[in-house]
């Protein structure tokens, strides 16, 4: 099987590729490295084909569709703080770039795809844990709008030609390879000033976190497991951590658990910031599917690899 991965060399796409190879899937990558690494994929040497372009070249896509069986669209812009900077960011990375996808698919004869999604396409839900089956959606963020609009034309690429798609809606996700995100951002600030952590808001916002191995490994069960049109699921645990946890958690294993804590105020992160998540991943489990880590696991684990990746403050 030919399976084509956008964004392949990114976080989470670089440890899916780990996971098909491993599966015995012939692998494609499609990456702009705008984010991703070629490090990330070094280990596989020659068995994993890289090609280098951008999803906002449309030819260029097309001609990544040859002889695939089945399409991993994880690429995306990872920030989601950068569209309240540059607000068409999301529009073209996310929501263009997927019509791309679609459009070179339907094109090439290519039938399958699986999206990854994410929470934040349920906005400041009522219901908590949030099941898929939660609406209307309305998100608040420019990242989160750009996801819910490519579901939209996923599933509309379903109706009208024939596509089968998986839709992931990820809580936040961790690990190794980082290159965003609020563990990465604590230990990159240790480094400038290790007696102090500024941490943006109250510290009390509150989310499902998933370790990235985790949620690569459940995209691919889900896949082999499921088999309608339209094949929505939950990718979190079954519970939640907090920015102030998370905070304590990175001082301990960085070494610098004497460094004092300062909280900018205020009840989210930053414009667009969900300060309560929580989603149900019951579907998930129901299908047979166990993460190896809880939020607070998946935390310190990734604390770990990131201070070894980046070096002790």
């Amino acid at each position: 099987m030919v399976t084509l991965v956008t964004g392949g060399a990114g976080f989470v796409g670089s440890h899916l590729v780990d996971q098909l190879i491993q599966a015995g899937h012939d692998v494609r990558v499609l990456d702009n490295f705008s984010s991703g690494r070629e490090s990330f994929l070094s280990h596989h040497g020659d068995s994993v084909e890289i090609i280098e372009a951008d999803l906002l070249d449309l030819d260029a896509v097309m001609n990544t569709m040859k002889n695939v069986d089945l399409v991993f669209h994880l690429a995306a812009n990872p920030d989601i703080r950068l569209g309240t900077q540059v607000t068409d960011t999301d529009l073209k990375q996310g929501t263009v770039a997927t019509y791309n996808v679609l459009e070179a698919m339907r094109v090439s004869g290519v039938s399958k795809i699986a999206f990854a999604s994410s929470s934040v396409v349920y906005g400041e839900a009522k219901t908590m844990p949030t099941p898929e089956n939660y609406g209307p959606l309305f998100p608040i963020s420019l990242y989160g709008a750009s996801k819910l609009a490519s579901e939209a034309l996923i599933t509309s690429w379903v109706g009208t030609f024939d596509l089968q798609a998986w839709i992931f809606r990820f809580a936040n996700i961790v690990g190794a390879r980082g290159t965003h995100g609020v563990i990465f951002d604590f230990i990159h600030k240790l480094h400038k000033d290790k007696s102090c952590l500024e941490v943006l808001g109250n510290g009390l916002q509150e989310k499902s976190y998933m370790e990235v191995i985790d949620c690569a490994q459940a995209m691919l069960h889900v896949v082999n497991h499921t088999n309608e049109p339209i094949n929505c699921f939950n990718l979190g645990t079954r519970d939640t951590c907090s920015v102030r946890r998370i905070a304590e958690i990175v001082l301990e294993e960085s070494g610098c658990s004497d460094a004092e804590i300062q909280y900018t105020g205020g009840d989210r992160g930053w414009a667009g910031d969900v300060p309560k998540s929580m989603l149900d991943p019951e579907r998930l489990y129901k299908l047979g599917f166990n993460p190896n880590h809880n939020s607070e696991e998946a935390i310190r684990h990734t604390a770990r690899c990131l201070v070894n990746e980046i070096g002790q403050p």
